[in-house]
């Protein structure tokens, strides 16, 4: 792809993502939401391979299903309250079709079958686009909308937490993990979103920094899935022996920064006393988990029958940008001590 095309459609994919952001109509917000998807289409079939055309085709026909569902329940509550605003979403018929709408647009369970097919068939770094920026325009009109039927972000949020994790634990395909990853958390930020939005805009946050790190470490390793791995040790032993504390960072283990969204969030949620509901997501954490310590015992407890010529790759020199891995890596880790002045920063 040219640099000219390539620098146009990130352009429109920012274009789309900022008017969704500063629009209070939901027009102009299904308008920003189709910019951004047509943005993406040529992005995820660059490579002209049968799987990604496959994955395009998929999330265009997702991606436009939800939007005419979007459209009709922004038309239907226009129709029974005589007005467009985001905010005064007061019809209960056209919130609950506004909200499924947005779970599909970013897959939560139980509308998340096409995110890992989709996944699979991209290459990484389209991989990252969608698993984080992509996110950011229908979160921020979830944020906005005051529904009427609380307890349906209750449900898909314990659903997608209990879906991502029992869904990766059989998987070998990194990208599909990565998918199931992304559904957990997004379950984790749906279920204190009514409760106290300003901890599921820092849950995101956390959450892209954890993602971007982890993807641009599986790109510089060129790894696909989980056997591929063993041979990551002899090509950047210092990006490998990360891993384990990214990933148990993604985790919620303590005392990285992955624990603090967690945390917080099994905090609120005792507050609103929903203890039950609580621990069901904290023990549908130990099943991601599991398939986190998977990866990380792939990568670093195992190798594969080496020859002199593949133990010693590591002294080539690596083309690889490593700034921005060092800067997320550093921020997955060490960000924990930081929880009392995030906490004063959301409590303002």
């Amino acid at each position: 792809m040219s640099p000219f095309i390539l620098t146009v459609l990130l352009f429109a994919l920012g274009l789309g993502t900022t008017i969704t952001f500063a629009s209070s109509h939901w027009l102009l917000a299904w308008m920003g939401l189709e910019i951004n998807t047509l943005a993406m289409l040529p992005l995820m079939c660059q490579c002209h391979h049968p799987r990604a055309v496959e994955a395009t085709t998929k999330y265009f026909l997702i991606q436009a299903t939800a939007a005419a569902m979007l459209l009709f329940a922004s038309t239907t509550n226009a129709w029974m309250t005589g007005q467009w605003s985001l905010e005064l979403m007061n019809n209960s018929f056209s919130s609950t079709l506004v909200i499924m709408a947005l779970a599909l647009k970013i897959g939560l369970a139980p509308l998340h079958g096409w995110m890992p097919e989709v996944l699979q068939g991209l290459d990484l770094t389209t991989g990252l686009i969608l698993s984080t920026w992509q996110k950011l325009a229908p979160f921020c009109l979830l944020l906005q909308i005051n529904p009427s039927n609380t307890s349906l972000l209750l449900v898909l949020g314990l659903a997608s937490t209990l879906v991502g994790g029992w869904g990766g634990l059989n998987q070998n395909q990194l990208r599909k993990i990565l998918a199931y990853s992304s559904i957990a958390h997004l379950g984790w930020m749906i279920l204190v979103m009514q409760f106290f939005p300003p901890l599921t805009l820092m849950t995101l946050l956390l959450y892209f920094v954890m993602t971007f790190s982890l993807f641009i470490l599986f790109k510089i390793n060129y790894a696909t899935n989980i056997n591929s791995l063993a041979l990551s040790w002899s090509k950047a032993p210092i990006t490998s022996s990360m891993l384990p504390l990214i990933l148990l960072s993604l985790g919620g283990l303590p005392p990285l920064s992955g624990f603090m969204p967690k945390w917080l969030i099994l905090q609120e949620l005792t507050k609103q006393d929903l203890t039950p509901l609580a621990i069901l997501a904290a023990l549908s954490a130990l099943l991601s988990l599991y398939f986190y310590l998977r990866i990380a015992h792939a990568m670093t407890l195992t190798m594969t029958p080496n020859i002199l010529l593949s133990i010693l790759p590591w002294r080539m020199p690596s083309h690889q940008h490593t700034l921005p891995l060092a800067l997320t890596t550093s921020m997955t880790i060490c960000l924990l001590p930081l929880t009392p002045p995030a906490i004063a920063l959301l409590t303002l």
